[in-house]
């Protein structure tokens, strides 16, 4: 695994240099806006959608330029949804990345500001991006979508919904899996696609959606068998919140079962692409086994 760490820190530290020339610029009024809006930017993290976004340009030999803000974009939509999960009304959780929570730190009502502020830049990025032709239209609507009302907003409101009620079978789980987590794994996947005018578009959305799957499967594991120091987050909230889960519906064993199977789908995904796929191999075998 040396070589895909070596690769993700590369990737990583190429975003985040996009990413602090992005937050130096930020100069926002009232001064708290701006420092909440960093605050959960610069938290750190490891960057996996942009990193995923440039190991797929690089598969596709897709110029970093066209990429890095598609990526950044990305970034915010995430980070703006980890603030909102992070409230008393969503995942409630007082820490995030081994910091305490964008509401501990500047208040609900500022944290659900700053997350809407992430989350209306993104747009305002991706708008910008479409002045460049039919694909950068095509790319920015798709991560739209991944993150509008028929994506992750979906996923978030089942999640919420089946918290309540209490329903859980294999079907919610997956609704839940596939548009929560999966819509926005897979658009950093589908975006070099698109620009590369849909060479292994397909390949790779399906990738995406089962790897998401697999992302969301083994944090509910970790959710059960993970600590604090490396999590950066409380363990345990999902059985605590009656949150719908693999481990809930299928035990801790039979949901590392269907994780082995679910890593297993993704690679023979990857089989039939034939270009250089180590990176995602390796990305694969990493998140079976992840520790955070």
């Amino acid at each position: 695994m040396n070589e895909l760490n070596g690769r993700l820190t590369e990737y990583a530290e190429e975003f985040n240099e996009i990413l602090r020339n992005f937050s130096s610029r930020l100069d926002c009024e009232p001064k708290i806006l701006a420092d909440s809006l960093k605050y959960s930017l610069e938290a750190g993290g490891k960057r996996i959608r942009p990193s995923m976004m440039f190991a797929a340009g690089d598969l596709l030999k897709i110029k970093r330029e066209n990429l890095a803000q598609f990526a950044l974009a990305l970034e915010l939509i995430h980070t703006y949804s980890l603030i909102h999960d992070d409230l008393p009304e969503m995942d409630n959780d007082d820490f995030r990345r081994g910091k305490p929570s964008n509401h501990k730190v500047f208040g609900a009502g500022n944290a659900v500001l700053a997350g809407d502020g992430l989350l209306n830049t993104a747009y305002s990025i991706l708008i910008g991006e479409c002045r460049k032709g039919d694909n950068y239209i095509t790319a920015a609507q798709f991560i739209c979508d991944s993150a509008g009302v028929y994506g992750m907003i979906a996923g978030q409101s089942a999640d919420l919904l089946h918290e309540t009620d209490g329903e859980i079978n294999e079907e919610i789980l997956g609704f839940i899996y596939k548009n929560k987590t999966a819509k926005m794994l897979t658009a950093p996947l589908v975006v070099p696609a698109i620009l590369a005018d849909g060479k292994y578009y397909s390949q790779l959305k399906l990738f995406g959606t089962n790897f998401g799957c697999l992302f969301q499967l083994t944090d509910d594991i970790l959710d059960v068998e993970g600590n604090f120091s490396t999590l950066g987050k409380t363990v345990g909230k999902d059985k605590q919140e009656g949150k719908c889960t693999a481990v809930k519906l299928f035990g801790l064993e039979g949901a590392k079962l269907r994780a082995d199977i679910l890593a297993d789908k993704c690679l023979k995904i990857l089989n039939g692409i034939d270009e250089d796929t180590t990176f995602f191999e390796q990305l694969v075998l990493y998140t079976l086994s992840r520790k955070n």
